[in-house]
Parts: C-alpha cells; sequence; structure tokens
C-alpha cells in the first residue's frame, strides 16, 4: 500500500523509526530484523530494544515521541492525502529491489509522482555541477536517447548535467525520476522547481529516503548518490572533476555491479579527469548512445541512438526546422573549431572559412562569455 489509505498508525511507526536521532539505515534494520514490523519495535520495553540499539536510541523509541517527530508524523499524514504522494517501504511490493543490493538499502522512501517508476528500466546520468556548455549538449543527447528507447532517466535534480538529463529525457516514454538529499517536500536547489514540477507532471518521480521537512544537508546528497546507483542498470559519468560526489556513484554503482560509463574529453579539462579516471579505472568509453546499448542485449536501441548531435527532448519540430542565422552560424562553425588546446588566430580562420575580422568578433564574444581565452602569441583556447 503506498498513498494516503494506509494505515496512520503504520505512516506514524515508520516515521518515528527513521526520524529519530541516532537510528540509523542499520540500526533500523537490526530492529526490523528482531521485532518485525515498526509497530512492533515501538511496542517493546527499553530493556528488549537494548538487546537490538544502542541504550539512547532504545529510549528514543521506548520513549513518547518529541514535538519534532510528532511534527514529522503530521506533516506526512497530511502529505500522503494529496494524490501521487506515497511511502514506500521495504515491506511494499512497490519497493524496488534493486536497492537490496546496497549493503544499506534505505528503510522507507517517499515519492512524488508515480511510484511505478521505480520498478523500471532505468539508467542514471550524474556529472559537473558547473558542468560545460558541451557537457549539458552530452547529457542531452543521451538522456534523450535513453528515454526514447523507454528506459527511466535516473539523477539527482542538481545543476548542470543533473537538471539537463532530467529535462531532456522528460518527453521520451522513458520519463525521469529525481533522487534528492532533501526531504522530498523540499526542492533544492530552489531554481529547480520549475523542473520538479515538470518531472512529476510528465509522469516522473522525486524521490527521497529522509523523512519529509529535512533540509538539504552536506552529508545527505552522497547518501541520496548510493540510491541512483542501485536503481539504474548501469550509471554514465558526463563530466567530473577528479573529486566530485559524480565519481561516489560510480564507485557506489561499480561495487554492487553496474555498468559505469564515462565520456571522454580533452586532457586540459577539469571536468574530464574525472572522467579519466574512471575510464582508467575500468569503466567504459562512450562516445555516442549507442555504446552504452552495447552493454545491454536486453534493451532495444532507437534509430537515432548513435547520433549524439540531436535535438535535446522536448525541442519542438518548428524550432529544428527553422535556419540558423548567420551570426549562429559563425558561432557554431567557431565553437566546433575551438578546442581546449591552444590554437592560432590563422588556424580558427582555416578551419572555419571566416575572415580574420569575423573570427576576432566572435572570439570577443566567446571572451566575455567566459567561454574562450586569450594567450600570449596571437592563440586561444576552450574554457567551457
Amino acid at each position: 500500500m503506498t498513498d494516503s489509505t494506509r494505515d496512520p498508525a503504520e505512516v506514524a511507526a515508520w516515521v518515528r523509526l527513521t526520524a529519530t536521532p541516532g537510528v540509523s539505515v542499520q540500526a533500523g534494520r537490526r530492529l526490523l530484523a528482531a521485532f518485525g514490523l515498526p509497530q512492533t519495535v515501538l511496542a517493546q520495553d527499553p530493556a528488549k530494544l537494548r538487546d537490538a540499539a544502542e541504550p539512547a536510541v532504545a529510549r528514543a523509541l521506548a520513549a513518547p515521541p518529541d514535538a519534532d517527530v510528532s511534527a514529522r508524523i503530521d506533516r506526512t499524514l497530511q502529505w500522503l492525502d494529496t494524490p501521487d504522494h506515497h511511502m514506500v517501504t521495504m515491506g511494499d511490493p512497490a519497493y524496488p529491489a534493486r536497492l537490496l543490493d546496497l549493503a544499506d538499502p534505505p528503510l522507507v522512501l517517499y515519492v512524488n509522482g508515480q511510484a511505478r517508476r521505480l520498478q523500471a528500466p532505468s539508467l542514471g546520468i550524474v556529472g559537473a555541477r558547473h558542468a560545460t556548455a558541451q557537457g549539458v549538449r552530452n547529457a542531452q543527447a543521451f538522456a534523450s536517447a535513453f528515454s526514447d528507447a523507454g528506459l527511466t532517466v535516473v539523477s539527482g535534480l542538481a545543476l548542470g548535467i543533473d537538471a539537463a538529463a532530467h529535462a531532456a529525457a522528460l518527453e521520451g516514454p522513458g520519463g525521469t525520476v529525481a533522487i534528492v538529499g532533501t526531504g522530498v517536500d523540499i526542492v533544492y536547489p530552489a531554481r529547480h522547481h520549475k523542473l520538479a514540477h515538470q518531472i512529476v507532471d510528465a509522469g516522473g518521480a522525486i524521490v527521497s529516503e529522509f523523512p519529509l521537512g529535512t533540509p538539504g544537508l552536506p552529508n545527505h546528497f552522497p547518501r541520496r548518490n548510493r540510491i541512483i546507483a542501485a536503481l539504474a542498470r548501469g550509471v554514465l559519468v558526463v563530466e567530473a572533476a577528479e573529486r566530485s560526489g559524480s565519481l561516489i556513484t560510480a564507485r557506489l554503482a561499480s561495487e554492487i555491479g553496474r555498468e559505469v560509463f564515462a565520456i571522454p574529453g580533452s586532457i586540459h579539462a577539469e571536468l574530464s579527469r574525472g572522467c579519466h579516471k574512471l575510464i582508467r579505472q575500468g569503466a567504459k568509453l562512450v562516445e555516442s548512445p549507442a555504446d552504452v546499448f552495447e552493454e545491454f542485449a536486453d534493451l532495444a536501441t532507437p534509430a537515432d541512438a548513435g547520433n549524439a548531435n540531436r535535438a535535446p527532448a522536448g525541442t519542438k519540430a518548428s524550432q529544428v526546422s527553422v535556419p540558423p542565422t548567420p551570426r549562429q552560424t559563425a558561432a557554431d562553425a567557431l565553437g566546433a573549431a575551438l578546442a581546449y588546446d591552444p590554437v592560432t588566430l590563422d588556424a580558427l580562420c582555416k578551419g572555419t572559412g571566416m575572415a580574420a575580422e569575423a573570427v576576432s568578433a566572435e572570439l570577443l564574444q566567446l571572451e566575455l562569455a567566459g567561454v574562450a581565452e586569450r594567450l600570449p602569441g596571437n592563440r586561444f583556447r576552450r574554457l567551457a
């Protein structure tokens, strides 16, 4: 049972078990293994609880809930009265079995949207918050291909790559699921309120293991990463610095037997170093969505899965058919010729077929936008 028809006493017991300070996932599992359902756990006297939990935890569970936990219970019961708001516990048929591959699977998932999405075949896409323009385009192209193939795209609703992947997956049949590091009733970052609503409205889901009202604390985001890693059949890292949360997700995925994929980049690009590190450690180097589909014989590959330059999902046909202006054509040509390795103005002119004056004007715009950098010797290189 996953909606407002759930017994209020059962809801209260699950919230108490998971929201009581000191009750970690591991401690909660020990208590459930020892006594059964949360209602039975809470009915035990402290002496019995101490056999399966720390003394402080046993005392907290045996005592009446404090004001904070009581408020969370009331908030949860009210939240579950809204359509498409679900509480999915480890004992529910809707609980995704893939999460049981984790050493510490979440006891409860709060789901805003379609809980059935948690059972769908899925692929994770993660990457840098401060993504480059090319990284965003790559995330869009791969997410569109995955969703078009009926695969749900799983990511973390963060800035940059996560947001690009969610948005591009929205209009395909696979849709998207966002695993968040806050209570599911809080959108973080706040600028993603519209995106979060679009995900739910399109038949996707926002998912969290944290009780309602839980703020976004730094240690929550590595924890949500393990859910992304476990829920997905494989995880694609689009861009990542050498030390990043995306690499944590990839490591967790590898540890539980999920496939890990990484898109390579320039050796001079900071956001390529994490991907290169993963490739050295055994991740599959991918250049197109077709490279990912090769690893999954049971997944159908859409006809255009290998085209990483396709228009992102959600682009209207009328938008695609509008011919580019000369200004757009010049900018695109220069963007394609400009690399992370320094290149001379003459080489850019030859590579684009443009006059030196036109190239210089475009380069100035890219410099002002922080996309390109001018170096001594009239050389230039891409920054983003």
